[in-house]
């Protein structure tokens, strides 16, 4: 979250900086006006202004050095915004909308500018944890499940968790469906949020929900909920709950094994599938699986990577799915622990 909060503020060099991102962003906005900072953390989501907050309060002290590392960070970091990007939404659209009428232009930039998030979803993002749990209990389930689907994933996990058994694997199951929403059930939603005190705006479609985000909140859950919940939807959809599954670790998720477990996976790896299956990714996680291996049979992996060419996205999809099937099936036997966020899932 600090490298997100500090975009601004971080160094372009290489060097590392002597205070954080978010430390750099705290002192910089304790220097402006106060109407100014506030304007500017009204761009920013929640949890980015809770760690600004704690960091101004942590920062209170800084010293004069401190300030000057802030300033020389912002200084070097604006040398390479490109002015065309300072409010290039809201000048592109007026120029489109003069040149061509609003019909037109409606039409145009609905297929092609960037999708305006909703008020009422972002104003979700604020809501208490109780309230959104109260929500999610009294609403039609199809409400719920867009309420879930645009929730940050912890947030989620933890709103969900009060819930009975039933509506649990409800609503996670029709969030798991989800892919575009249309007008009319944001409509809903901006009538639920609007009793609820919560303003919000129409909107056309947006794309949200879907397996990948059930998976994310799954993660956050902890462990018997998340297990439970994913007996519960294999009974009602079994290959949406093995695709739910599948995301909730996939094979960039390896890095994060200990080199004693992910050693002990390849191992049990076809060196074929696994040479396309690191064709896919970075040098990092190359070097991170072959470390693991002998000198002998690393070097095979590399001979092997060397001499493909051109490898379909989907075969190195496929040969990745495979070595994360062998991965599920020694986490159940017991052979190695795979984790999520907090150790909650495993």
């Amino acid at each position: 979250m600090a490298d997100d909060i500090g975009t601004l503020v971080e160094g372009a060099a290489g060097a590392k900086p002597a205070i954080d991102g978010a430390s750099a962003a705290a002192i910089l906005l304790m220097l402006l006006d106060e109407s100014d900072a506030a304007t500017i953390l009204k761009h920013l989501g929640p949890e980015e202004v809770r760690q600004l907050a704690k960091s101004m309060f942590d920062t209170a002290n800084a010293s004069e050095t401190q300030i000057d590392q802030a300033l020389e960070q912002f200084v070097t970091s604006s040398r390479s915004v490109s002015a065309l990007a300072v409010g290039a939404d809201t000048r592109i659209r007026t120029v489109i909308h003069e040149a061509v009428g609003n019909v037109r232009a409606d039409n145009i930039l609905a297929a092609i500018a960037p999708q305006r998030s909703a008020a009422s979803l972002e104003m979700l993002r604020w809501m208490d944890v109780d309230a959104i749990s109260a929500l999610l209990e009294s609403e039609h389930p199809q409400v719920g499940a867009l309420i879930l689907s645009v929730l940050v994933p912890d947030v989620a996990a933890r709103a969900i968790e009060t819930l009975d058994e039933l509506k649990q694997a409800d609503l996670v199951l029709r969030a798991a469906m989800l892919t575009s929403v249309p007008a009319a059930a944001i409509e809903d939603l901006e009538s639920v949020l609007a009793a609820a005190n919560v303003d919000g705006q129409r909107v056309a479609k947006q794309a949200i929900g879907g397996p990948s985000d059930v998976a994310k909140i799954m993660k956050k859950m902890p462990k018997q909920l998340s297990e439970r919940t994913l007996r519960s939807l294999k009974k009602h959809d079994r290959i949406l709950a093995q695709t739910i599954e599948e995301e909730m670790f996939i094979f960039e998720n390896l890095r994060d094994l200990d080199s004693k477990a992910l050693g002990t996976v390849l191992r049990a790896v076809d060196a074929a599938q696994l040479a396309i299956a690191l064709k896919g990714s970075d040098e990092d996680m190359v070097d991170r699986c072959l470390a693991t291996m002998s000198k002998r049979a690393s070097e095979t992996i590399r001979d092997e990577m060397a001499e493909m060419t051109m490898v379909k996205r989907v075969d190195v999809d496929e040969a990745q799915k495979a070595i994360m099937q062998i991965v599920r099936q020694m986490a159940a036997a017991g052979d190695i622990m795979i984790a999520g966020a907090g150790d909650d899932y495993v």
